[in-house]
């Protein structure tokens, strides 16, 4: 979606004369954290430098991530293929042809324990991009911690376990909504009572940004999305002053420069309120809307890849003014396939120069203050809440979403987007204006990263071998214990921790829940 186009020329004071400096804007660290969650922001300490990676099989994904950490990343990100993002094995009839393909291949503790070799778990913060199935990646993760002799309570990094923006932006959902949200609450409950340090979700705008919304709905939408969270997690008994200070976000870092840091200024203002007025927080980490910013990959054109370069910096240098507390960089070439390791590199080194040579990190929200970017601020928050108000009027985020009303409030901005790319209103640079035939798709010695064809047969042996290679008994009563906590409302974590340690599959785990829950058609 192209950014909104101003309401006037410039801006003065009066475009936000209602504002009053002490309680909108303040001081960062302060309440209502418009301007960051901490004093110093990243004078104290910089943002997390993520590289979202993995591809194939777990050996290759794990010299990536080898690779990403030798160069300076400081945060794991994992990519997970289709197949283990929806519960289905590697062999799998419907898992033909995509094995590996957008993401790694995981289907046991053995491939999750060969992802992580020989990486320091205690002191590498992982965040991993998973929803579905997210309970058992997390079981798998714990269980490789065990191995590694790492005590869980000690571990550090994010689940995305963000099912309810699947249902309205990317479709990897297998559970109707509502147990959906049970799972979702289970693991909020383990991590805040065994990994303290662990973000046990990352509710996210970015996905429904690249679906098409605008930079309001984003705000709205992932706001709502979060609200039922936080209200599930209370009414399972929880206490928000707790879980409440490990509650994490991941947005996107979009087009329209100064549109996009008040976006995060005002989604930082808007949750605090929400966090003390809605749901009584009273502790100050709790109503900290803390969040990662990627780059917005629908953004990215295969003509003329080398833009893709300036558009990313412009991006997130938004980010970081807006005071993202991690970051990734999307490469030149994601619009023709899987970054190289010369692409990914440069996408790292993006970051590093926004942090070292451009001087916006050496104060807290720099952008603070100038008429347009206050002015925009309030905006979007007071058109984020008209929204939410709306959401909840109507019943809330999980009966919006099972009415469609989210979803055709982004398939219209989608639609409106690509009708102003189409006639021209909104440009894409080397698109639909200064297109030039001569550089075609590539550019330069740009190459294109190639899959290795053979990954999906050695992953399909390699399952099939840890199948061969189990106790029975043991596989199959660790199964039997899912469904019973399933089917009684017990905690699902520890039974499926002991299924994986029992050599169980992701896509027999996702069974064993499926015989319980069943399976989200979409109507």
């Amino acid at each position: 979606m192209p950014p909104s186009p101003p309401s006037r020329p410039f801006f003065t004071p009066d475009d936000f004369s209602g504002t009053d400096f002490d309680r909108d804007i303040g001081r960062p660290g302060a309440f209502p954290f418009t301007r960051g969650i901490q004093p110093d922001m990243y004078r104290g300490r910089p943002w997390t430098m993520r590289q979202y990676a993995g591809f194939g099989t777990a050996e290759s994904s794990n010299r990536r991530f080898h690779y990403l950490l030798a160069r300076g990343v400081t945060g794991l990100s994992v990519a997970f293929d289709l197949p283990t993002q929806i519960g289905y094995d590697s062999d799998h009839r419907l898992a033909a042809g995509e094995v590996g393909r957008v993401g790694v291949a995981i289907d046991s503790l053995d491939d999750m324990a060969t992802l992580f070799d020989g990486i320091p778990l205690d002191r590498v913060s992982t965040s991993m991009t998973i929803n579905a199935t997210a309970i058992v990646l997390l079981a798998l993760y714990v269980a490789v911690a065990r191995r590694h002799g790492t005590p869980i309570r000690g571990l550090a990094g994010t689940l995305q376990n963000d099912i309810l923006k699947e249902y309205v932006a990317r479709g990897t959902y297998i559970y109707p909504p509502r147990p959906s949200l049970r799972i979702v609450t289970d693991i909020i409950a383990f991590c805040a009572r065994e990994m303290p340090h662990w973000n046990p979700i990352s509710i996210s705008g970015y996905h429904i940004r690249e679906a098409g919304a605008t930079a309001v709905q984003e705000v709205a939408f992932t706001l709502a999305h979060a609200c039922a969270y936080v209200q599930a997690a209370v009414d399972a008994g929880l206490d928000v002053n707790e879980f409440g200070q490990r509650i994490s976000f991941f947005f996107s870092a979009h087009n329209g420069f100064l549109e996009e840091i008040a976006k995060f200024r005002a989604a930082r203002r808007l949750w605090a309120r929400t966090m003390r007025e809605r749901f009584g927080a009273t502790n100050a980490r709790a109503q900290q809307l803390r969040f990662h910013a990627q780059t917005a990959g629908s953004t990215l054109a295969a003509r003329q890849p080398d833009n893709n370069i300036v558009r990313v910096a412009i991006q997130a240098l938004a980010a970081v003014l807006g005071g993202t507390q991690s970051l990734h960089c999307n490469a030149r070439d994601e619009a023709l396939g899987l970054p190289t390791e010369e692409s990914a590199t440069l996408a790292l080194r993006t970051q590093q120069i926004v942090l070292h040579e451009s001087g916006v990190a050496h104060s807290g929200d720099p952008a603070g203050g100038a008429y347009a970017v206050e002015a925009l601020t309030d905006r979007i928050e007071r058109d984020a809440f008209e929204r939410l108000a709306a959401i909840d009027a109507a019943g809330g985020a999980l009966a919006a979403i099972e009415s469609g009303s989210i979803q055709q409030q982004i398939q219209d901005a989608a639609f409106a987007a690509q009708q102003a790319v189409d006639s021209g209103e909104s440009i894409v640079v080397g698109v639909n204006r200064y297109a030039d035939e001569t550089t075609g798709r590539r550019a330069g010695s740009a190459a294109i990263f190639q899959m290795d064809p053979g990954i999906e047969r050695r992953q399909v042996d390699r399952v099939r071998a840890v199948r061969a290679g189990r106790s029975e008994p043991v596989w199959r009563e660790a199964l039997a214990g899912v469904e019973r906590a399933a089917g009684s409302g017990s905690n699902l974590v520890p039974p499926i921790i002991a299924a994986v340690e029992a050599r169980a599959t992701v896509g027999e785990i996702a069974d064993a829940l499926r015989r319980v829950f069943g399976e989200y058609q979409l109507q």
